[in-house]
């Protein structure tokens, strides 16, 4: 199922890279947040959109608002990514899928005939007050972080 505007962000714990627990209720009543949900650490469009997200951490820093990155992928590789990236952002790992699947990005495509699950690129605008106010379902890369903080401007003016 699909998320929409309005409706109540599902809450999640979640590992970052350095296996340390990051509860989405930790943030409520203090920031905004943009999470934002990619296929795999590594590829060519996950480190373009992850090292654009993150080479604008401050902009999204300066409106109020926390970013973070999942994907599927062990905080082993995280690590990697990041490190090798240098990549600010907080990476969670939902190696189980279980968030995934609560925000509605872990999808059936068809490839070669058959029937795959993958992330859709997904991002998702929250509100301090834990609300979705924005829910975007298969987005493209390009431009997108800089799309995204137009959008979290919004909220604050």
């Amino acid at each position: 199922m699909l998320l929409k505007v309005g409706d109540k962000a599902p809450g999640f714990v979640l590992p970052d890279a350095d296996m340390a627990s990051i509860d989405l209720a930790g943030f409520l009543g203090k920031s905004n947040l943009v999470i934002f949900f990619y296929p795999k650490d590594g590829t060519p469009g996950c480190t373009k959109e992850v090292t654009d997200f993150s080479d604008h951490e401050d902009d999204f820093g300066a409106q109020n608002c926390v970013l973070l990155g999942v994907s599927r992928d062990d905080c082993l590789k995280h690590a990697e990514f990041r490190d090798k990236e240098g990549i600010g952002t907080e990476l969670l790992s939902d190696a189980s899928g279980n968030v995934c699947k609560l925000y509605g990005v872990w999808q059936a495509k068809e490839v070669d005939g058959h029937k795959k699950f993958c992330i859709v690129r997904s991002t998702f605008i929250i509100d301090r007050a834990g609300i979705i106010r924005h829910a975007l379902y298969n987005v493209n890369y390009k431009g997108h972080a800089m799309e995204v903080l137009r959008l979290v401007k919004e909220l604050n003016s």
